[in-house]
């Protein structure tokens, strides 16, 4: 053992760690195991977004898009998603969410926030003014 204290960790390490571990702690409330969380965020942003392109849709996934033809592929399989011819190439296809990926994604929300409410429930008043103001804070620094 060394005889050096290791430092405080720094505000930001603490913060990061947080947050890391609470949105794991959100993913792991799932509605449905055989939809991949890359499934999930692909739907999310077809929700989110409306109708795109395969190519789009991986450019705001940031992912390939031989890797975005798997995952659309995927929501296709489950009912989540469709495609369509592009109104002007015709090499080009929309995929747009369905009315069943909207409620799978609205229920996966709901249960997220359930969890989360449970949790918040169990605190104070004080506490949860607290993070009602950091919630604000981090939205705005996430926004830069």
């Amino acid at each position: 053992m060394s005889d050096v204290e290791e430092p405080e960790p720094s505000l930001a390490s603490r913060l990061r760690l947080a947050v890391v571990r609470l949105n794991r702690r959100l993913r792991a409330q799932r509605v449905d195991s055989s939809v991949t969380l890359t499934q999930i965020s692909a739907l999310s942003c077809l929700y989110n977004w409306g109708p795109l392109t395969p190519g789009e849709l991986a450019a705001k996934e940031g992912v390939q898009p031989p890797s975005m033809t798997r995952v659309i592929a995927a929501l296709e399989e489950h009912g989540f998603a469709t495609r369509r011819p592009h109104p002007t190439d015709g090499r080009q296809a929309i995929v747009e969410v369905t009315d069943e990926g909207r409620r799978f994604i609205r229920a996966e929300v709901c249960a997220r926030e359930r969890w989360l409410d449970q949790r918040l429930a169990a605190l104070d008043t004080e506490e949860r003014a607290v993070l009602t103001r950091a919630a604000e804070i981090i939205d705005r620094m996430a926004g830069q």
